[in-house]
């Protein structure tokens, strides 16, 4: 016996509006601009399964950064569109709009994650998401997703890197599981011409970028490497006579407790071939882990970080591997820069820029556009620390810095049997892979 409810609602969707009703999947993320009718398409999503559930004590929660944001935000859309459903109870004490099938929707702050964290959804929306703190998905929302297999729309409009620019990455990666969209205002058909002409006179360009370009780069002026380059570098095709001639070069970021994860690189000129990560792997592990791609893969060099874990470095020359301990606070060999750290990581800015090519990933896109610089006192490039991207909500960037490792120092290739450069005459593979 069906537990639907049929009412009509005064709301006639755009095409990018029904767009996304046809086809929403499980997990949605939708970055949208300024004024362009997201939250409206989230509340419509909200109701029409509150409207549709069969279970019984449905529960649909809209999610702002703050509950002063989610009903200044959401409840009178909320009010507005359930007002002429029957038998449903809008509640203004606790933000709730109760269905005639028993189902609820209900309006929650992120600031608050104990008073959402231990039940359950059958949707959840979460808004402005570029303001959440970047554990809200994993350690509270995604559980409570589990029993019901609940589903999850993400809307917001760029604000750097963070849980939603994340969660756009990984829905792009993911397009089996996901449906993303990103539309600006040239997209939806929210704003009249000479509006957005008048806003593009009162706003900043890197504002405009922002908000109506939904530029995720465009709100750190001091960004060392934008989304548009990573997006651009793994969509890049390469040949392998593009880059088999190049050196062969592995990069090891070492980690072992906490939350950081050990990496490793291989790259080889402008293609990066593999890149892995692996949590609390312990030293002799990551030995053995690094000594067996390179008996596979053969690098001219072994780039380590030796800072935390020397033994790794030891250990991968004992077994005779050649390889190099890389410092990152060392000095750098171009003077501009303040330390080794800052110059690896602009090699990969000028790799990127320059026509490397990546296979996609969430992480590293993630870790690639997550650091700024600045100019020190003494006139010195300097990236930002780990320490002040954690107190952004921003986990330490391994799989860059394993990328980052492998531009320490020049190498020049060789082939280990002859001695002599590589064989540069064959192209059998066309990289990435189709």
């Amino acid at each position: 016996m069906t537990r639907e409810i049929r009412t009509k609602l005064s709301f006639e969707p755009r095409t990018w509006q029904r767009r996304f009703f046809v086809n929403a999947k499980r997990f949605n993320v939708l970055v949208v601009h300024r004024r362009g009718g997201k939250t409206v398409s989230a509340i419509m999503w909200l109701i029409d399964g509150a409207c549709r559930c069969e279970l019984a004590l449905g529960r649909f929660g809209y999610i702002a950064p703050e509950l002063k944001q989610a009903r200044e935000i959401a409840w009178d859309y909320l009010k507005f569109y359930t007002k002429d459903i029957p038998h449903s109870v809008a509640n203004e004490t606790n933000l709730t709009v109760t269905f005639g099938n028993g189902a609820k929707i209900s309006l929650y702050g992120a600031d608050k994650p104990d008073r959402i964290r231990g039940s359950y959804f059958d949707r959840v929306v979460l808004d402005e998401v570029a303001q959440m703190k970047t554990t809200l998905w994993g350690q509270v929302i995604r559980p409570m997703l589990a029993d019901r297999e609940g589903e999850a729309l993400f809307i917001g409009t760029p604000k750097g890197i963070n849980l939603f620019s994340e969660r756009y990455n990984f829905a792009r990666a993911h397009p089996d599981t996901w449906y993303s969209e990103l539309l600006t205002y040239h997209d939806s058909g929210a704003l009249s011409e000479s509006e957005v002409a008048a806003m593009r006179e009162d706003m900043t360009d890197n504002e405009f970028a922002q908000e109506m370009l939904c530029d995720f780069s465009a709100s750190t002026s001091n960004a060392l490497i934008s989304m548009a380059e990573v997006e651009e570098s793994f969509d890049r095709g390469l040949a392998d006579h593009d880059f088999n001639w190049s050196p062969r070069v592995m990069g090891v970021d070492t980690a072992w407790m906490g939350n950081d994860r050990s990496a490793i690189a291989r790259r080889q000129g402008q293609a990066l071939l593999a890149l892995r990560s692996y949590r609390q792997l312990g030293p002799m592990e990551l030995v053995t882990t690094v000594c067996g791609q390179a008996a596979t893969w053969q690098p001219d060099c072994i780039f380590v970080d030796a800072g935390f874990l020397p033994g790794i470095y030891q250990g991968v020359t004992n077994l005779g591997y050649k390889a190099l301990p890389v410092m990152f606070g060392d000095p750098p060999d171009e003077p501009r820069f303040a330390n080794k750290r800052a110059e690896m990581w602009f090699g990969i800015r000028d790799w990127v820029r320059g026509g490397g090519a990546m296979p996609r990933s969430t992480e590293l896109a993630q870790d690639l556009c997550a650091p700024t610089y600045k100019v020190n006192a003494n006139g010195k490039i300097l990236l930002e620390s780990k320490e002040d991207m954690r107190s952004r909500g921003l986990p330490s960037p391994d799989l860059g810095d394993a990328l980052a490792v492998t531009f320490a120092y020049p190498v020049a290739a060789r082939d280990p049997r002859t001695g002599r450069p590589r064989d540069t005459r064959q192209a059998k593979t066309v990289y990435p892979p189709s």
